[in-house]
């Protein structure tokens, strides 16, 4: 019954987002084709002359390009998120990435799960060791996921899919995204900014940058003797 209900909300879901997709290019025609053209350039600048120019509704175009971007889960958010930091402030810029960015990563969710998840039970159901490995996700997920979405830079696209067709509930995927978004989306929104603006945050910069390297060494480390004690 739950399986059911689960796939319904998520059909639901679909059909709601495709017509909000169609909506966009029926009021905008061009709008896919700079969106895909400003998130793949990396060109800052222009990014933020866009939401300019919708004046008093850039706050929401932006949050809606954002979560278009991070819902199809190929493209690069992170030249979106600087422009956020840049044009709005860091605090409303890192609101506005981390909300859009959880937003998004959630609905590329539901409709992994929706079109992955039935073929992903099947193929579990003829391996105990798949099988075991869904159940670990389901009692564990919610401290993976927290755990992964922290990490900045992550390919997000991947968790999701992971997140898709493990046994994780819908419920704890959705509190581990928002909160373990919001320090890797702050992180990102921070040093984008202050890389665009290095001589006036060099300091600052300077400083995450170490912090991050120290983090990703000592995960690696972590990980190498983990493997070192299995073998």
């Amino acid at each position: 019954m739950r399986i059911k209900t689960e796939s319904k909300i998520n059909l639901a879901l679909i059909a709601a987002l495709i017509c909000v997709l169609v909506g966009i290019h029926t009021a905008m025609p061009d709008f896919y084709q700079k969106l895909f053209y400003l998130s793949t350039q990396g060109d800052v600048d222009k990014i933020i002359d866009f939401f300019r120019s919708f004046g008093v509704w850039a706050i929401l175009i932006s949050f809606i390009v954002d979560v278009i971007v991070n819902s199809l889960g190929f493209l690069p958010s992170i030249f979106i998120s600087t422009a956020n930091g840049i044009l709005f402030g860091l605090p409303l810029g890192i609101l506005i990435s981390w909300t859009a960015e959880s937003v998004g990563v959630i609905i590329s969710f539901f409709v992994m799960r929706f079109l992955l998840r039935d073929t992903a039970l099947l193929i579990i159901s003829k391996s105990k060791r798949l099988h075991d490995l869904d159940t670990l996700s389901s009692k564990n997920g919610f401290q993976f996921m927290v755990a992964a979405r922290t990490m900045p830079y992550f390919p997000s696209g991947i968790l999701t899919a992971l997140g898709a067709v493990s046994g994780i509930s819908t419920r704890d995927y959705i509190l581990a995204t928002f909160i373990g978004k919001f320090p890797s989306t702050a992180l990102e929104v921070v040093v984008g900014h202050d890389v665009v603006n290095y001589q006036d945050n060099l300091n600052r910069l300077t400083f995450i940058i170490i912090i991050v390297i120290a983090i990703y060494l000592f995960i690696w480390y972590k990980k190498q003797r983990k493997n070192k004690n299995s073998g």
